[in-house]
């Protein structure tokens, strides 16, 4: 709810300062009132983008496991992430945010299996162990379904958050132990 109140008060911000550039250019293009206006409205965008932009995650090469369809993943899960952000932060509707909630989770597994699958076929010798952090996880992000089916939109504060930080800490911790047994059994096919 005061998501939606700060968005309001800068979108009515926002309208007054144009009126207001507009009417300074009655009195002419040589008043100033109206091009520091103009400027604190610039200023007001970028930083508005600046703020919103904080909670977007963003891929990094550091991130890199070595394995090209694997890292294809993990920009995927980046890119759901960052919509399911979007979809919760602006409101856009239950629909969508049960869409886009319903679609990371439906790929996180997708992927899950593909990586567990490769590892299986290199001989990762900790399979085991890392199955159980994905099946983990798996029931985590159930739980962030099922609460959000009893209570909706309030439930899902944070979990974005939640998500992108896990992620991030699972591919650049143990995600990046797989990463040469992976793309030697590739490299040797």
């Amino acid at each position: 709810m005061k998501k939606n109140i700060n968005a309001l008060v800068l979108a009515a911000i926002i309208g007054l300062l144009i009126v207001a550039v507009g009417l300074g250019f009655l009195f002419g293009p040589a008043n100033p009132v109206p091009w520091i206006l103009i400027g604190v409205l610039i200023t007001i965008v970028v930083v508005y983008r600046w703020i919103s932009s904080r909670d977007r995650v963003e891929w990094k090469e550091s991130y890199t496991v070595g394995v090209d369809d694997l890292d294809d993943d993990h920009k995927r899960l980046i890119e759901l992430i960052n919509r399911f952000q979007t979809a919760y932060t602006y409101h856009t509707g239950e629909e969508f945010e049960h869409q886009a909630l319903n679609e990371l989770v439906d790929y996180t597994k997708y992927h899950f299996e593909r990586e567990e699958k490769m590892m299986e076929e290199a001989g990762y010798p900790d399979l085991a162990a890392h199955k159980e952090i994905h099946r983990t996880m798996i029931a985590k992000v159930g739980e962030f379904q099922e609460e959000y089916q009893r209570t909706g939109h309030e439930a899902l504060e944070g979990v974005a958050k939640f998500l992108s930080e896990w992620l991030i800490n699972h591919i650049n911790g143990i995600d990046k132990k797989y990463g040469p047994y992976v793309s030697r059994r590739q490299a040797s096919v």
